[in-house]
């Protein structure tokens, strides 16, 4: 009768440990789980716009169940000593006060040991599969944008967009030269300055590592920045600081970015990009690196449209280039200011009472 009991005991181990490696394999599956699991196990992520972040979701879902399959398998043997093995119930059994002894049972200790190894080693070979796809750079990006950060706006511009968005199908160099040349020039000190920079004499004031573009979007104290994307096609971002430490976060994305003062000197890959946007919308951007007072503030917006509303409002930025954003989103039909940020308002000068808030009531 005890070995039969003993052999329902291993059975019941065996399907554990079963579904622990189905739970463990299924980490680094792309297929999505069930909608209703995701609900869940998500812990609040957002639903993903970007294949990266349809695949940083599915590792997070997948990785909670199995989790949720050791913890339960952990506590049920847990609860199985607690109850089994109790003094009452090996005094009931007529047995002594202490169960069966293992401590130097070398292969069930083997046993333990490479368990927790496997898992460790699986959770991490997905790991860096996920994040290998994630920072990939060979997704052949149609429409290349430099983001600068500074205290504590964003200014976004159009460094490179294919011949598909342009009217005379060449594809667009938005480099401005004649400010690029400029901030190459403060690279470094004369050597009649007093005081210069004893580092090489690179001058403290050095901007050559920022970018400048034609078509730029500039955020203010008074306007929250929107960045128009196309879906549907590869988009590159090229980061940097313009001053301390920040950080690119659109949620959707379920990723961020830290974006640095000389990016490449503090040995950092500035350039990421996405797949795609699966959807058009509007998705709030923060800084998710404390920079100051205002870091709360600092918000920005992405607006994804389609690639023919994306190649008009190009257009339009190139033909009217003292234009605001404003007005170029008008002239596609959008919104012509950030609808995503709220309740959360840029204006600096009235807040210091603490109330940076919008009527949740007012209109957009």
């Amino acid at each position: 009768m005890e070995k039969v009991k003993d052999r329902n005991f291993a059975k019941k181990i065996a399907v554990a440990g079963s579904l622990l490696l189905g739970g463990l394999a299924l980490t680094g599956c792309e297929v999505a789980p069930p909608e209703a699991l995701s609900k869940v196990l998500d812990m609040g992520w957002p639903d993903p716009v970007t294949p990266e972040g349809e695949q940083m979701y599915n590792f997070w879902v997948w990785t909670w169940v199995a989790a949720w399959i050791i913890g339960i398998i952990m506590w049920g043997l847990f609860l199985t000593a607690i109850f089994k093995w109790n003094a009452k119930s090996q005094e009931k059994r007529g047995k002594s006060e202490f169960p069966k002894q293992l401590q130097y049972n070398v292969p069930l200790e083997l046993v333990l040991t490479i368990i927790p190894i496997v898992i460790v080693m699986v959770l991490f070979f997905f790991t860096v599969q996920a994040q290998t796809k994630t920072t990939a750079l060979g997704k052949d990006p149609k429409v290349t944008v430099d983001v600068t950060a500074y205290q504590w706006n964003w200014k976004f511009g159009y460094a490179n967009v294919d011949g598909e968005f342009t009217s005379n199908g060449q594809a667009y160099d938005g480099v401005d030269t004649e400010r690029q040349a400029k901030a190459e020039a403060t690279k470094y000190d004369d050597e009649n300055i007093k005081n210069p920079n004893p580092i090489h004499g690179t001058s403290t004031g050095d901007l050559s590592y920022l970018n400048f573009n034609e078509i730029e979007t500039l955020g203010t104290t008074e306007e929250v920045p929107v960045l128009v994307l196309p879906t549907d096609r590869a988009i590159e971002f090229r980061l940097a600081s313009g001053d301390v430490n920040h950080a690119f976060w659109v949620p959707e994305f379920l990723f961020k970015r830290d974006t640095y003062a000389h990016p490449e000197v503090n040995q950092q890959q500035r350039a990421f990009q996405i797949e795609k946007i699966d959807k058009t919308g509007a998705f709030v951007g923060r800084c998710a690196e404390m920079c100051g007072t205002y870091h709360s503030m600092m918000n920005f917006e992405v607006r994804a449209v389609t690639p023919e509303k994306f190649a008009q409002y190009i257009q339009f930025r190139i033909d009217n280039p003292e234009a605001p954003n404003s007005d170029a989103l008008a002239s596609i039909g959008e919104a012509p200011y950030a609808t995503s940020t709220r309740p959360f308002v840029s204006d600096r000068h009235g807040t210091r009472d603490g109330n940076n808030t919008n009527d949740p009531n007012a209109t957009v």
